[in-house]
């Protein structure tokens, strides 16, 4: 299948499943997972750095429509999608990608797209809770809810991955 229609299909899925049922989910007042981050970590690495701010902001700015958040998921993707490159580099070392066409985790390993998810969940939620209380007094709970919440966003991301390769793996 096409690379444009696959991420279209993942740009459609992964929204509905943040605002139907992961926006829904309560653990404390401080968990919120966020798994449609997954959209910009999977595009393709040889990606235009202009088409990833793109994406990035896009996937935010549905799921601000839907969540009525007024921006805060679209200036936190596009901020991702920004360090997307930087973090790539940083998580490869020297490792080298002519033949992977996007970071993926039958490719490049658990431990790799742990780090990879590890650094880009931190950069959204830092920029996403940094934005939402806008405040330096309400830095502790900021700091509290990215390290409650990032646990589980890496743990669902994985999830969702392992359920939707597997599948493919029994075809």
């Amino acid at each position: 299948m096409n690379r444009t229609i696959i991420n279209i299909i993942r740009f459609v899925a992964l929204v509905l499943f943040q605002v139907l049922i992961v926006n829904h989910i309560r653990l404390g007042g401080y968990v919120h997972p966020y798994v449609y981050v997954l959209f910009v970590m999977l595009l393709p690495i040889n990606m235009p750095k202009w088409q990833l701010l793109f994406c990035g902001f896009g996937i935010g700015l549905a799921v601000d429509l839907f969540s009525g958040t007024l921006g805060l998921h679209a200036g936190a993707t596009t901020l991702m999608a920004f360090c997307r490159p930087g973090i790539i580099k940083f998580v490869s070392g020297r490792q080298k990608f002519e033949s992977i066409q996007e970071p993926n985790l039958s490719q490049l390993g658990l431990v790799w797209f742990i780090r990879y998810s590890v650094c880009m969940v931190l950069v959204h939620h830092f920029a996403l809770f940094v934005l939402e209380s806008f405040s330096f007094r309400l830095m502790g709970q900021v700091l509290l809810r990215i390290l409650l919440s990032a646990p589980v966003t890496i743990f669902l991301i994985i999830m969702i991955l392992y359920l939707f390769n597997s599948s493919k793996k029994r075809e």
